[in-house]
């Protein structure tokens, strides 16, 4: 571990950017239809949940990582092989969101350039955002997070005064009651974005305050959780359930259509530069991750010299991942929700958790 610390307010917001990141650029929770801002408000409340899960193993172990308690609760073998799965998906992830961030510019800004060319050059920066340390990409965030939300209040101003929200998009509301709205939070918004702050289980010891921790990470997913569903209710007011549904990327669609008084248009640019800010924090948090994850369970002694060999691992997977980016969202949302989500982020760290009151509640007794 780096010799650093952040305050809660930097872990704050650092988690808010993290959590807004590239869920603000998909159609989250569409398959709810016109109830997706409902399958986001309890997908928020239920990932409390876990997110006490994840600081009460915080908590039980507040000076290690978890590649390190691991090895602690289940034993050497068991938790290094643990603790390498949990890398690997954090590369993967990472991988993920680039893949997303690489299709967005090239749709909406430089169709001629190939994928790899603007994936390299965000990948570039992150890696040497990363080698400054945690305090670096914290106190970036402070920086950007301002910019980020001014952006967004000017943007749902021009929404609102362009006069393009038709509330009867988001009509009839539980139509089919609340069975399906339930399947897309048990299967969708539960695990994204909301417990992938599970990550997070990799900052907190440095925090400086750790008895704010909890708060911390409620207040920040609650937040992120209002901000998803004011975006969502925007988009179906604006464009209906099934342009949502068929975009690839629905908010910069509304930003499309905003026309105030003949002379505010084409906007869509200010609001790539505000998801590129949410993107980049979210690889950064995932590769931070992965280079000390990686650099702590190998007993590296400089973490920064394995962050360019881990940053082209990421940035050949974002391109190998899929053959184009319907296989790549199909991915993401049934075969890793399934297989990874559900289990690394839900079942595991429950049963750590389980596994570790048991072992203290031994030693308390002897």
């Amino acid at each position: 571990m780096e010799k650093a610390k952040i305050s809660a307010s930097q872990l704050f917001i650092l988690m808010v950017l993290f959590e807004l990141g590239s869920a603000l650029l998909v159609p989250l929770a569409i398959d709810a239809k016109q109830e997706a801002w409902l399958a986001i408000l309890l997908g928020m409340v239920f990932s409390f949940v876990l997110l006490l899960v994840y600081h009460k193993l915080y908590s039980y172990y507040p000076d290690l990582l978890p590649t390190e308690y691991m090895q602690k609760i289940l034993g050497k073998v068991m938790g290094t092989v643990l603790a390498f799965i949990y890398i690997l998906y954090f590369m993967y992830d990472a991988s993920r969101v680039l893949r997303d961030f690489g299709v967005m510019l090239l749709t909406f800004g430089y169709p001629d350039t190939p994928l790899f060319i603007a994936n390299t050059l965000l990948i570039l920066v992150i890696i040497y955002t990363v080698r400054k340390g945690i305090e670096v990409i914290a106190r970036s965030g402070e920086l950007l997070f301002i910019f980020m939300y001014i952006l967004a209040i000017a943007g749902f101003i021009l929404i609102v005064s362009s006069g393009l929200i038709d509330v009867t998009n988001l009509q009839p509301v539980l139509e089919e009651g609340l069975l399906p709205v339930l399947k897309v939070v048990f299967t969708q918004t539960l695990y994204f974005p909301f417990t992938e702050v599970l990550v997070f289980t990799m900052i907190l010891p440095y925090l400086n305050n750790p008895k704010k921790a909890k708060v911390t990470m409620l207040c920040a997913t609650g937040l992120s959780g209002i901000n998803l569903i004011i975006t969502m209710l925007i988009n179906i007011s604006v464009l209906g359930v099934d342009l949502t549904a068929r975009s690839q990327f629905p908010l910069l669609s509304t930003v499309q259509t905003i026309q105030v008084a003949n002379f505010l248009e084409r906007l869509d640019v200010f609001f790539m530069l505000a998801l590129v800010i949410g993107i980049f924090f979210k690889i950064s948090v995932l590769f931070y991750a992965t280079v000390i994850g990686t650099a702590n369970l190998f007993k590296v002694e400089a973490p920064s010299r394995i962050s360019y060999p881990l940053g082209l691992v990421v940035l050949f997977m974002s391109i190998t991942i899929a053959s184009n980016f319907q296989e790549h969202l199909h991915e993401g949302l049934k075969v890793v929700m399934f297989v990874l989500h559900i289990p690394l982020l839900a079942i595991i760290p429950s049963l750590l958790l389980l596994v570790t009151f048991l072992k203290n509640r031994k030693k308390q007794r002897g």
